[in-house]
C-alpha cells in the first residue's frame, strides 16, 4: 500500500510537470516576418551568360613605309591617346614619305586631267559643226577616261600616308613610336571599337531550342550596372546542337548606346519566354516541400496557418501561386522552418 502510494505521488507531480509545460509553451510565440500579397508581373526567363564583344572593330596597318606623325586630337587640342573618340573619317596618323609622294606625279597627273578634259569638250563642239569626226571625239573620251583613272588611283595611293578613322569609335590600342622614326608597311597604327551595339554569343541547352526565335527580348546584367539593366534582343539561332555540349549558338544584339558596359565584359542575360501581369508571386525559397504538396505559412489572428498552393508559370527567384494564396494574405517570409499548423506567432518587422 505505502508503494502504491509512493507511485500515485510521482505520477502526479510528472503529469503536472507536464501541464506546467505545456501551458508555457503555449505562451511562446515564434518572431516571423510576413510579406502582404499584392498582384504583381512575373516573367519566365532562360538565365544565360556569355562575354560581350563590339560589333565594330578595327585594326588599321601601315600600307606604305613612312616617318611616324601622331596628330593631335582636336577636342583636346593633345596628340590622339587611348580612349579618345575619333569621329568618322578623322585623321589620326600621318607617314611622311617625300620619295613615294614624288613617284605619285599627283601635280602631273592633275595637269594631264585638266588638259584633256579641255580637248573633250573642244572636240565635241567641234563635232558639232562637222569640224572633226566621231572617231576623234571618241579618242578624246578615251584619253579623259584614262587621265581621270590614273588621277583617281593617284589620289587613292596618296590617302595611304593618312590613317584615319573609317568609322566614329574609341582607339583602345595606339602602339607607342618616336616622332619622326621610320614606320615600315604593316607596322599596327592604332585598333578602333564602336561598342554603342555589342553582341553577345551564348550557349543554350537543347531542351530551349522550341522555347526562344530571333527578336526575343534580353535583359543584360552586370556588377558594374547594379541598379541598372539594358536591353538586348536575339538576332540569331543556329539550328544545329552541338552533339557533346548538347547545346546551341545563339547570338543576342545589345542596345548600349550610354557606353555603360565595356568590350570583353562578362554579363549575365534572361530571355523572357512568357510574363503575366496581376498574378500572385512568391518568392520560390519560403515554400515547403512536404508529402501532401508545397506548402507555406500565412497568418491569421496571430497564428500560423498552413496551406497547400498550386504553381503557375516560374523563374529560379519567384513563382506564380494559382490557387491557395489570396491578394492581402500575410504570408511568412523568415521564421517559417520551425512553424506547425497554427503556432503562435509574433510578427516582426
Amino acid at each position: 500500500m505505502k508503494h502504491l502510494l509512493i507511485v500515485l505521488l510521482i505520477a502526479s507531480i510528472f503529469v503536472a510537470c507536464n501541464d506546467d509545460e505545456e501551458d508555457l509553451n503555449k505562451d511562446i510565440s515564434v518572431p516571423v516576418s510576413v510579406m502582404d500579397l499584392q498582384l504583381k508581373s512575373i516573367e519566365k526567363y532562360i538565365s544565360t551568360t556569355g562575354t560581350v564583344n563590339p560589333l565594330k572593330e578595327v585594326t588599321l596597318k601601315a600600307e606604305i613605309s613612312g616617318e611616324y606623325k601622331l596628330l593631335r586630337n582636336p577636342a583636346t587640342g593633345k596628340p590622339y591617346v587611348l580612349g579618345d573618340y575619333v569621329r568618322n573619317g578623322s585623321n589620326v596618323i600621318v607617314l611622311q614619305n617625300r620619295e613615294y609622294e614624288n613617284n605619285l606625279k599627283i601635280n602631273s597627273l592633275k595637269l594631264r586631267l585638266e588638259i584633256s578634259k579641255q580637248t573633250l569638250n573642244k572636240q565635241k563642239s567641234l563635232y558639232e559643226k562637222g569640224g572633226v569626226t566621231l572617231s576623234e571625239l571618241k579618242n578624246a573620251e578615251i584619253d579623259y577616261i584614262n587621265a581621270k583613272y590614273s588621277f583617281d588611283d593617284a589620289q587613292i595611293s596618296l590617302q595611304k600616308m593618312r590613317i584615319k578613322a573609317p568609322f566614329s569609335g574609341k582607339i583602345v590600342e595606339l602602339p607607342y613610336y618616336t616622332q619622326g622614326i621610320k614606320i615600315e608597311a604593316a607596322a599596327v597604327m592604332f585598333k578602333l571599337m564602336d561598342y554603342s551595339k555589342l553582341q553577345m554569343e551564348v550557349n543554350l541547352a537543347e531542351k530551349n531550342i522550341s522555347l526562344v526565335e530571333t527578336g526575343q527580348e534580353v535583359r543584360i546584367m552586370n556588377y558594374t550596372i547594379p541598379n541598372d539593366t539594358l536591353m538586348g534582343i536575339i538576332t540569331q539561332i543556329s539550328p544545329a546542337i552541338d552533339a557533346e555540349t548538347r547545346s546551341f549558338k545563339t547570338i543576342i544584339q545589345i542596345d548600349n548606346s550610354e557606353l555603360k558596359l565595356r568590350p570583353g565584359m562578362f554579363a549575365k542575360g534572361k530571355i523572357v519566354i512568357s510574363s503575366i501581369n496581376d498574378a500572385i508571386v512568391i518568392p520560390k525559397d519560403i515554400i515547403l516541400s512536404k508529402q501532401r504538396g508545397n506548402t507555406v505559412f500565412v497568418i491569421n489572428k496571430k497564428l500560423a496557418q498552413e496551406r497547400i498552393v498550386n504553381f503557375g508559370i516560374e523563374n529560379p527567384e519567384e513563382v506564380q501561386i494559382i490557387s491557395g494564396l489570396d491578394t492581402n494574405d500575410r504570408v511568412v517570409i523568415k521564421g517559417f522552418e520551425t512553424l506547425r499548423n497554427r503556432s503562435k506567432v509574433k510578427v516582426i518587422k
